[in-house]
This record gives structure tokens, sequence and C-alpha cells, in this order.
């Protein structure tokens, strides 16, 4: 049934995507643009020793003299370009979680650093190593409603281990559900503390990601629910 539905994707992208690229230009250029309108970003492009569009500093050497290098994402046999760090520890929380508990990843799924010539908006972010793309191919931007209800219910619940730190793009006006970034400034306290305790759980059998947890316990679900209300404000 899943490969039902991608095939559908797939078929569908090209109308969507167009029609959902003129809706992001749309909503880029309206001054009275919506927060989520403001989280994915402007349209304008990414150049070297400029800052991503959630405030990181863009990184055009990955891999040698910069803040971004390929880091393995333990228990999937690949590694993933971002910012080493805090961002790290929270990114690849992310694609953890998504490896254990929505669909097995291999090498290539994931798409982290883009160079900045190639990114414009809110995915300029690859290039300061702050934003992961999963499976883009099968979740294509332009496109809502990629994933079924329980995997949403794991992705919200994936959000709110992040404490807001982290944002979807499937919430996105124009979604871009493989998206996921980091939705706050280098500036933030919020990145620290949420990455401390990622890394406590990673050293506390028993806890974070390749545990076994119910996405739709009721404290689990209001926390994922207050979450999406406070993102979408």
């Amino acid at each position: 049934m899943a490969a039902t539905r991608r095939h559908f994707l797939r078929s569908a992208v090209t109308t969507a995507v167009a029609a959902g690229a003129v809706a992001g230009t749309t909503a880029a250029s309206t001054a009275t643009a919506s927060a989520a309108d403001r989280a994915a970003g402007s349209t304008k492009a990414a150049g070297p020793g400029r800052v991503s569009a959630n405030g990181w500093p863009i990184d055009s050497a990955p891999n040698d003299t910069g803040s971004v290098w390929n880091r393995p994402v333990p228990g999937t046999g690949f590694g993933v370009e971002v910012a080493i760090g805090d961002v790290e520890t929270i990114l690849v929380h992310v694609v953890r979680r998504f490896h254990y508990e929505i669909e097995a990843l291999r090498a290539g799924d994931v798409t982290g650093y883009r160079s900045p010539a190639r990114t414009k908006g809110y995915e300029t972010n690859h290039a300061s190593g702050t934003a992961v793309d999963i499976r883009p191919d099968c979740y294509p931007a332009g496109v809502r409603g990629g994933f079924f209800a329980h995997q949403v219910a794991v992705i919200r619940d994936i959000l709110a281990d992040c404490e807001g730190v982290v944002r979807w793009g499937g919430d996105f006006p124009t979604p871009d559900e493989s998206h996921f970034q980091i939705d706050v400034p280098p500036t933030s306290p919020e990145v620290r503390r949420v990455a401390g305790k990622l890394r406590g759980w990673n050293a506390t059998p028993g806890e974070g990601a390749g545990v076994t947890l119910d996405a739709h316990d009721a404290g689990r679900r209001a926390a994922a629910r207050a979450l999406q209300r406070r993102q979408a404000a």
C-alpha cells in the first residue's frame, strides 16, 4: 500500500511541485507572511559568508575547514553532513528515530549539507549544516500526504523530543515532508539544552532513539499537539 502511495506521489510531482513553487514564491513575497511562512525562509539564494534562513553561518568548505562534517548515524551504517556539536546531536536523533520507527534507511536516503550555490529560501539551512532531507525522492517538495497517520504521529513525537528546536517541512505552507531543520538561531540556549537532554538519553540504557516508544500515549500526544499549536502560531 505504501508503494502505491509513493507511486501516486511521484506521478503527481511535476504538477504539484510547479503549483507549490508558485504558492511558495507568493507567500514569501507577501509582507504579512505568517509565522510558518517566515520559518520557511525567503526565496533569496545563499552565498558564501552569509547566514542561512535560520540564522546559522553558511559553510562553503564541508569536511575541510568549516563546521560541517560527515557524522555517523549510529545504527544505520551511514553518515550525514551536518554542523558538528549540538546540531549534530539533535538532527542525528531525528534521523535515528525515523530509521527505527518509520522506515529503515540506507546510505543515500538522507541529505544533509548542500552547496550554498544550489539553495535558496529555507533550503539554505542545508548550506549551514542545520537541515536534513529524509528520502526526498519519496516525499517530494510540494506534495502533502506522503505519510500515513501513524507515521505522522511518530514525526510529531520526534518533534516533541526536540521541544521546538526542530521544525518539519510538512508544516510549511508549501509542504516539504522530507525536510527537517533547526528552527532557532545559534544564540538560542535551547539548542544546547535539548542537545544535552538527548546526549543524556543516549548514555542511558532504555532511553533515546532505538527504544520502543508509544507515540499514541496520552501524555506524549498532548505534548506533540501543544508543540504543533505553538509552531503554527
